[in-house]
């Protein structure tokens, strides 16, 4: 028997219903996801530390408190991006009414990752809610202990006729996926966004991708590389690395490398002491088969810092990887890990040309004092976003839209971009069932009068003109 298959149809038959569409009760289920993060709050500390060793810092500032941002956010604005949307008129509609109506898609899967496991699950669920679907929520099996608590805790606090989780593995996630849906969310790696995004085209369902990449991180000399190597560091090594938009790696010049590399210690030192496998702030691998990859991967190029690793611990070493060529594996996938290869480049245009020459990345970085370098970067080169003199900061503004281009994904979300992903937005005119006078210039037989009357008529006008 097919497991998902009463599951999907009581959904369906909600949604059909009409259940999901108040904006009272989207307003109800946003609210009982407010009351989840903080009734569970300590539980779901516990188990991201679990999962992945996430200090109560890093779970607070990238899971729990970014996912409650998002609710309280959303239910601000709610009723004002659930409004109808004027548009403009041309002469031909200026009696009529003319606007966008946001609807739901219907029945949406959110297929969600392990190494945010909490945000990267509830802050799309918050856009397909506040949208008004249904939703199927598939978290990742790799972080069990997440995966149990939003299993387990998760439905009673959302309305259970019109929002689920289901659980399972690939064999499951690819038995889920033979199902029409009405719209899916997918969040990991390309290698498996394809067969989702080949899985809708079954269907001809509309998908967001939210993938990875290798996300470059350009250092010009005209810098200070203890602030660089603080702010590369941090950003590099939370969450152990396992973080879709953490810098992949380094370009700059030899003179810059030799200054960044006493700094990058310098930085780790302080960050996470002399023996960083007993900080309290860095995270653990999340599993035994991703140690072994990226314990495959230090012996890229030449370990300039770091390197240990204990696998009974999940354990790699904050790590610095110098003389490393570009077709080493460190170089040809996306490192998920805290491991930070530094590239030599003898110039900007080489590192702007080293860029575009592999597939754009999520997020792009350039550090210099020059602003004239880093609207250089961001003007000649393409990703889903950009930071100039930070790390992933962009990622905090849900005023900004999260998401890829190209090989890192496609759709965004965050904030009201969320609310649109999850709807769809129809084009509308209501039009008058008299005056049917005024339409006589479209009819056959036509003139060369008619045409250009018909045609100034259907001109776009930024002015409300009125039809006298």
């Amino acid at each position: 028997m097919d497991p998902f298959e009463d599951t999907l149809r009581r959904l369906r038959e909600a949604f059909g219903a009409g259940r999901t569409r108040p904006a009272e009760f989207r307003a109800a289920q946003l609210q009982g996801l407010g009351r989840f993060l903080r009734d569970n709050k300590q539980r779901l500390q516990d188990a991201l530390a679990e999962d992945l060793g996430k200090s109560v810092f890093e779970s607070e500032v990238s899971e729990i408190a970014i996912s409650q941002s998002e609710v309280d956010s959303t239910l601000r604005n709610l009723r004002a991006w659930m409004k109808d949307e004027s548009v403009s008129k041309n002469l031909a509609t200026q009696l009529d009414s003319a606007f966008i109506r946001k609807e739901p898609f219907g029945l949406v899967l959110i297929i969600a990752p392990w190494n945010y496991p909490l945000n990267l699950t509830l802050v799309p669920l918050v856009g397909a809610i506040a949208a008004g679907n249904c939703v199927v929520l598939k978290p990742s099996e790799v972080s069990k202990n997440i995966e149990k608590v939003l299993a387990e805790v998760l439905p009673r606090y959302l309305d259970q006729s019109c929002f689920a989780v289901v659980l399972g593995g690939p064999p499951e996630t690819a038995q889920l996926l033979e199902h029409k849906f009405d719209y899916i969310f997918f969040t990991g790696s390309p290698h498996v966004g394809k067969i989702v995004m080949a899985a809708a085209a079954k269907h001809l369902t509309p998908v967001t991708l939210e993938l990875g990449g290798k996300n470059p991180c350009y250092v010009d000399d005209n810098c200070d590389p203890q602030t660089v190597a603080n702010r590369v560091a941090f950003f590099r090594y939370f969450n152990a690395g396992q973080t879709c938009v953490a810098p992949d790696y380094v370009l700059c010049s030899r003179e810059m490398q030799e200054r960044l590399l006493p700094a990058l210690q310098s930085a780790i030192t302080r960050f996470y002491g002399d023996n960083p496998q007993n900080s309290p702030s860095l995270g653990r691998i999340i599993n035994q088969k991703h140690f072994k990859r990226l314990q495959g991967l230090l012996g890229c190029g030449r370990v300039a810092i770091g390197g240990q690793s204990d696998e009974s611990a999940r354990y790699i070493a904050p790590t610095v990887l110098v003389d490393v060529q570009e077709t080493e594996p460190v170089m040809q996938e996306e490192i998920f890990g805290p491991i930070l290869p530094l590239l030599t480049v003898s110039s900007l245009d080489e590192a702007i040309a080293f860029i575009n020459r592999r597939e754009k990345p999520l997020a792009l970085y350039a550090f210099s004092n020059s602003d004239q370098v880093v609207r250089r970067v961001l003007a000649q080169t393409s990703s889903g976003g950009f930071c100039g003199n930070d790390g992933f900061m962009h990622m905090t503004l849900a005023s900004l839209p999260f998401g890829g281009v190209g090989a890192s994904g496609m759709g965004r979300y965050h904030g009201k971009f969320s609310f649109d992903t999850f709807s769809h937005h129809r084009a509308c005119l209501l039009r008058s069932p008299g005056m049917e006078k005024v339409n006589d210039i479209r009819y056959p037989p036509h003139s060369p009068r008619d045409l250009r009357l018909l045609l100034l008529a259907m001109e776009q006008h930024s002015c409300n003109c009125v039809l006298l």
